[in-house]
């Protein structure tokens, strides 16, 4: 998902190990223990007399007694409140033991009551069952936070380059995602059998917009921005463990198995290089998200969904978005070491084509990605033509027999008629959003449906037809955002064109090109944009809104099937609310199936402005 303008749509929108926590004894020292025998107490009590009597004259054995009890009243109270702290000290690791019992049911598996995941799979192992030279590498379970599901068997064996460890031997394609659709080891008739797909974004691809607890904390003279500042200013150890939480808990099980219910059969998985290898002086967490991928890819089988594979992040950023690791200037084909960064590219799809045409993915890898949002606005065309076409040789002499796919650039559809045609099994992917396009942000909610339904399903019927587009045509991303107002979405730091504080300058890399400094919504701020409203919660949703909600939804689902059908953008979030599948399911502003529908584009539209949905929010 980019954020800023782009063309189509129609606007430029090493490695260190942290070490799992040892179980050591603890010793609590309560302090010195208390003795007052006879002896010692009649001593101090005569050293004292004498000591009063001197300053004061006469007897004082009352003036001792009655502070000789304060001080056993003192000394009780110590004692008290140290047998307390001692009890706590026992009782709450037991009980903590005891929750983590009760909450993985006792097999060991991650659970959303508890904050950490489950290791029993390494019970009766040891570390030194690890070969030593691979004892503290990415290839030792011991090393990890999560080894929920994985095969803690060693094993160094590797594929590509890439390992084997943590895969079982043996796997299930005879899954199937619903009643429509065949199951895994039975082909898919693309082109006519309409994908519904769901985005798992912000999982190994961080965007702030998805994820801002893990931006919120710094301030602006922090700088941290993407994932590239967010490593560099934590460090290895703890841009690992933090991170690594976050590939655990984010993204489980059960999130496929709510994605097979809402009716879903595809799955695109954005992931970035560093997942890989990582060069010279990178600070991204290497390897440790290549792990989780081939655990989301064998829970995403089991529901029999078939999965997207998409390079989300590329050596020297494609774009210049903070989704692609690094905000800023484009790197890749660009630049002093663009070529460098093409080439890299080049052998990282060498080394992911064969691992991925094992025989374990030939079912369930239907579509290979070659690089997410290349900005060709700002690229050489031909240049990245070029590549594109060494992509597409070296993933093919792997015998990746499935679809490849590649970005539109933001060149618009209508301008691949004629390019890269001669290619087999390749599928051309848009981004779909209004909220990017100052042209479209700017439209009532009437005309934002009317837009969808007439503008993006014209676009897919010509770019399908060879004669007039490309071919093949899927719509990749797309959301039921109808501002630009979510936090970070433009960018960390930076405003929005619904409010006129979208001043692009102030990025790094950033130029005035991109800046909107005037309110951009459908009332020209008279009433005055605002967006307070467009960033509440769905419980403050009106019911006209949800209405429309639903409509735009329904309405983009029923153009882009007009091509090979869609990816919605993302399945969760942390608070974007009109970005999330799962809030809106739970709100009731999407299909309860994807692909059951009550709304297409050839029913009337309402006008919502005489309906009460106000368009400035």
């Amino acid at each position: 998902m980019e954020a800023e303008v782009s063309a189509s749509r129609s606007d430029d929108l090493v490695y260190n190990r942290d070490k799992l926590p040892r179980r050591e004894r603890q010793r609590i020292v309560s302090g010195q223990k208390l003795e007052h025998g006879s002896q010692t107490y009649f001593s101090e009590k005569e050293k004292w007399r004498d000591d009063v009597r001197r300053r004061n004259g006469g007897s004082s054995d009352l003036e001792y007694d009655e502070s000789l009890r304060k001080r056993k009243r003192w000394r009780n109270i110590c004692i008290g409140v140290g047998a307390f702290v001692l009890v706590l000290a026992i009782a709450i690791p037991v009980g903590i033991v005891l929750s983590k019992k009760n909450d993985t049911g006792g097999g060991g598996g991650a659970s959303t009551n508890s904050t950490q995941p489950g290791n029993s799979n390494l019970n009766g192992m040891s570390e030194n069952d690890i070969p030593k030279q691979y004892q503290g590498t990415y290839l030792d379970p011991f090393s990890w936070y999560d080894t929920t599901d994985f095969n803690v068997t060693f094993t160094s064996e590797m594929v590509g380059d890439l390992p084997l460890m943590g895969l079982n031997n043996t796997w299930d394609d005879s899954k199937s995602a619903n009643n429509n659709t065949p199951p895994l080891n039975q082909a898919w008739q693309y082109g006519t059998m309409p994908v519904h797909g769901v985005n798992l974004g912000g999982w190994l691809s961080i965007e702030p917009v998805l994820t801002p607890s893990l931006f919120s904390g710094y301030t602006t003279h922090d700088n941290v921005i993407d994932e590239y500042t967010l490593t560099q200013t934590l460090g290895a150890p703890r841009a690992k463990s933090m991170l690594e939480k976050h590939y655990s808990s984010f993204v489980t099980e059960q999130t496929f198995i709510d994605i097979q219910a809402a009716g879903f059969d595809h799955i695109r998985i954005p992931f970035s290089y560093w997942a890989v290898v990582t060069y010279d002086a990178d600070p991204y967490v290497a390897n440790v998200s290549f792990r989780y991928l081939l655990r989301g890819i064998e829970w995403a089988r089991k529901y029999g969904l078939r999965i997207n594979l998409d390079l989300h992040g590329a050596p020297g950023s494609q774009n210049g978005w903070n989704h692609s690791g690094r905000q800023g200037v484009i790197g890749w084909l660009n630049g002093t070491n663009g070529q460098l960064n093409g080439d890299r590219t080049i052998a990282i799809h060498n080394q992911l084509s064969t691992f991925f045409t094992q025989p374990r993915y030939k079912n369930i890898i239907a579509m290979y990605g070659l690089v997410n949002e290349p900005r060709m606005v700002e690229l050489d065309v031909s240049t990245v033509l070029n590549w594109t076409t060494h992509a597409i040789s070296t993933v093919r002499s792997n015998n990746y027999t499935g679809v490849i796919v590649f970005g539109d650039g933001f060149l618009g559809l209508d301008n691949w008629q004629g390019r890269l045609q001669n290619q087999p099994n390749l599928l051309l992917d848009v981004h779909q959003y209004v909220i990017f396009n100052v042209q479209q942000i700017v439209l009532n909610h009437h005309d934002k449906i009317n837009f969808a339904c007439g503008g993006w399903t014209q676009q897919a019927l010509r770019s399908t037809n060879k004669a007039t587009g490309f071919g093949p045509t899927l719509c990749g991303e797309w959301s039921q955002a109808d501002t630009d107002c979510a936090q970070y979405l433009n960018n960390v730091g930076i405003g929005s064109r619904w409010e006129g504080t979208l001043n692009m300058a102030d990025t790094p890399g950033g130029s005035s090109n991109g800046s909107v400094l005037s309110p951009t919504c459908p009332t020209q701020n008279n009433p005055q944009c605002s967006c307070k409203n467009a960033n509440a919660g769905p419980s403050a949703w009106s019911q006209q809104y949800k209405q429309w909600l639903l409509m735009f939804a329904e309405a983009q689902m029923h153009s882009f099937e007009q091509g090979w059908g869609w990816f919605y953008w993302t399945w969760q979030t942390e608070s974007a609310y009109q970005w999330s599948y799962k809030a809106g399911l739970a709100a009731g502003v999407l299909p309860a199936l994807a692909y059951q529908r009550d709304f297409n584009c050839s029913q009337t539209i309402p006008d919502f402005a005489s309906l009460g949905l106000p368009e400035y929010y």
